[in-house]
């Protein structure tokens, strides 16, 4: 009985206890003031003078990405007095407002007049100007030195890594949306550039309208890293294509088992799966002729316009139109080289003028010491992330033909499609089936013929063409043929 009891009045004093420790929490909850909930800094709701104050500590690259946040930080990162300060250091680094204290105040002085006169964001477009204007001269000194078998600079490749330039495709629907392209493989040629863009999300073909090429550089360029995508970049025209209804309006250029190609001019190729009528890579031809200029100095709108040209003087024979020509001819499948080689002191006669072009004979048919052989089976090299694939009867073609200075007259870098000619070989030397490839332009035509030999696996040109038309003649040299 006693044990029993016990255990009931230990049974019964917990539930005591608890109800003690519950009426004390109770009474802390009454006594304990509420915590009040801190207030949410957002950096949006600071005072302008504070993010003045921190805005003036950024680099540039990171103050117009800021910039981009919203309409206020737009504002605010235009202000003069930040960048009046970044273009004073540009002009003068070591004698800039942070260094030099004896004449810290009447720098200061004459930094708030120039800044409060001027409206918001003018020393920022001086400043981008003047970076802009040091980086393009920097360039364009390197392609000073010309090549004198080629006549065109010989450092391409260093100003083409020195500028960060690369070239992406923008594909434009037909409801007005864009879709960029940028990731390429580029290869370089002695008078050329092929790029190659592949992917598997492309948009359909159907509903696309424009292509446009643009050449694309860092806005504020800096060699000890590698361009950032991200970054603030600098967009040139270099040419547009219309797509809408590409494959009625265009011949197929060539096809192999994958794929069929579509060509547009200038220097354009297109390639279409067969099975899904869907694009499958993208291929533009770039001459080094005017490429960088092209590439940096058009606009984002408008294409870069070259000056025209400032004719010498130098009529020494009446019997010539045109003379002392030099031609630097490439023909590659982008990967693989099948002929290069130069021309020298090509000439047109008066009476060659005809039909509004200037005839310009580089391989005859009845001289087979000129004829030229072409290493491998001509055809042009494509590839996306999982197939690789081969055109052939096709090619790409880069001409340069030179002027008696030695300057660029006309060139171009286009893909060229052989047929098979319904004559054939009637030349002792050659007994085979006769190909011909033809160009034209605005500017003028190209000719060529080969002959197919069964017995060494080659084609041999007997044949090669020039036809300048007689507008670029007039217009380059302001006369009239």
């Amino acid at each position: 009985l006693f044990l029993y009891t016990s255990r009931l009045r230990t049974f019964a004093a917990r539930p005591r206890k608890c109800s003690e420790t519950l009426n004390a929490g109770i009474k802390s909850l009454h006594l304990t003031p509420p915590i009040k909930p801190k207030p949410n800094v957002c950096i949006e709701s600071m005072p302008p003078e504070v993010l003045l104050k921190i805005f003036s500590y950024l680099d540039v690259v990171s103050l117009l990405a800021v910039g981009c946040v919203n309409k206020r930080f737009y504002e605010l990162a235009n202000d003069n007095g930040i960048w009046l300060k970044l273009y004073s250091s540009s002009l003068h680094p070591k004698w800039t407002v942070w260094k030099m204290k004896s004449k810290q105040t009447e720098t200061l002085s004459l930094g708030c007049a120039a800044a409060h006169d001027k409206k918001p964001g003018y020393w920022k477009k001086e400043y981008i100007s003047k970076q802009t204007s040091a980086f393009r001269t920097s360039v364009m000194r390197l392609v000073k030195f010309l090549d004198p078998y080629t006549g065109l600079p010989c450092k391409n490749k260093e100003a083409m890594k020195v500028s960060g330039l690369s070239w992406i495709i923008v594909l434009k629907d037909k409801n007005g949306k864009e879709h960029a392209i940028e990731k390429s493989n580029v290869s370089f040629k002695d008078t050329s550039v092929t790029v190659l863009w592949h992917g598997t999300d492309w948009p359909c073909l159907d509903i696309l309208s424009t292509l446009k090429l643009f050449g694309v550089t860092p806005l504020l360029p800096d060699q000890s890293i590698p361009p950032n995508k991200n970054g603030p970049r600098r967009f040139s025209l270099i040419a547009e294509y219309h797509l809408a209804n590409l494959t009625q309006n265009n011949a197929v250029f060539g096809a192999d088992e994958l794929v069929q190609l579509f060509s547009l001019s200038p220097g354009l190729l297109i390639g279409i799966w067969k099975e899904k009528n869907e694009i499958a890579f993208v291929m533009a031809n770039l001459h080094y002729n005017q490429l960088l200029e092209r590439s940096i100095l058009g606009s984002a709108t408008a294409q870069y316009a070259p000056p025209p040209n400032k004719p010498l003087l130098d009529d020494i024979d009446s019997e010539y139109g045109l003379h002392d020509y030099n031609l630097h001819l490439d023909l590659h499948g982008r990967n693989c080289t099948y002929l290069c080689g130069s021309f020298k002191c090509l000439f047109c006669r008066k009476r060659d003028i005809e039909n509004g072009y200037l005839r310009l004979s580089v391989v005859n048919l009845k001289d087979n010491r000129k004829h030229l052989p072409i290493i491998g089976t001509l055809g042009i090299c494509w590839e996306t992330d999982v197939f690789k694939g081969n055109v052939k009867d096709c090619f790409v073609m880069d001409l340069t033909l030179l002027d008696e200075t030695r300057k660029p007259f006309w060139c171009f870098s286009a893909p060229v499609h052989m047929e098979l000619s319904t004559e054939s070989s009637g030349l002792y030397d050659y007994m085979g089936h006769i190909y011909t490839a033809d160009y034209a332009d605005s500017e003028g035509k190209v000719c060529v013929e080969f002959v197919w030999l069964e017995e060494t696996k080659e084609y041999i040109i007997v044949s090669l063409v020039l036809y300048v038309s007689t507008k670029k003649v007039n217009s380059w040299y302001g006369t009239n043929y």
